[in-house]
């Protein structure tokens, strides 16, 4: 990660998104999201938020982007893991589980742009994240629509990849001028047998 807090994580998984979403557009990107940046790891934050704005621009696409993006970004973040940690939280009931990838949705938040962090809570099965600093939110004026959907779609894709079904959802966006970046996950039940739900309250 670069001094100025940009993980290799969150500029590579815009790189596939961007390059798989609109290939025509890919060489204008290419400007700031370099091919030797991203092999060494030096695209900062500056490339970053000028990638992010024109974004903005392209409409839907923007959405498109981000959130296969966080698909990526809990991807790769979950190949990365040692495979007994991988296989240590899958065979946790669903409730423990459910605060370990909380935990772990954390450790992506913070390897995407090391400004950002998040305050966590569970109750009831129900998992709340608040994205502090989001390095997509950081706009001028407010926009009229959420720019979190990448961390709604790492989450969802997170829990998913640990056998929880869940739809993670934003329901506030500093960007758009609300108070908080706030993401919400309700995960069903577990796509395998490895336990059942419990309530309890956690914060990270």
């Amino acid at each position: 990660m670069r001094e100025d807090g940009i993980g290799r994580v969150l500029v590579a998984s815009l790189h596939q998104s961007i390059a798989e979403t609109m290939p025509a557009r890919l060489g204008f990107y290419e400007h700031w999201l370099t091919e030797g940046g991203l092999r060494e790891g030096t695209i900062g934050l500056a490339p970053t938020y000028a990638v992010l704005s024109f974004l903005r621009q392209e409409g839907e696409a923007y959405h498109v982007i981000t959130r296969r993006a966080g698909q990526y970004a809990a991807e790769w973040t979950v190949e990365s893991m040692p495979a007994f940690r991988r296989s240590f939280i899958r065979a946790m009931p669903v409730w423990i589980r459910t605060r370990l990838l909380v935990r772990l949705m954390d450790g992506l938040v913070r390897s995407s742009y090391a400004g950002s962090r998040t305050i966590a809570s569970v109750r009831q099965g129900i998992a709340e994240i608040d994205v502090r600093s989001s390095v997509f939110c950081n706009v001028r004026e407010p926009v009229p629509f959420h720019l979190c959907g990448f961390y709604a779609a790492a989450c969802t894709r997170l829990w998913a990849l640990f056998d929880l079904e869940t739809q993670a959802t934003v329901v506030s966006c500093r960007g758009a001028g609300e108070p908080a970046c706030v993401v919400t996950a309700a995960p069903g039940a577990a796509i395998t047998s490895a336990g059942t739900n419990q309530e309890g309250t956690d914060r990270s």
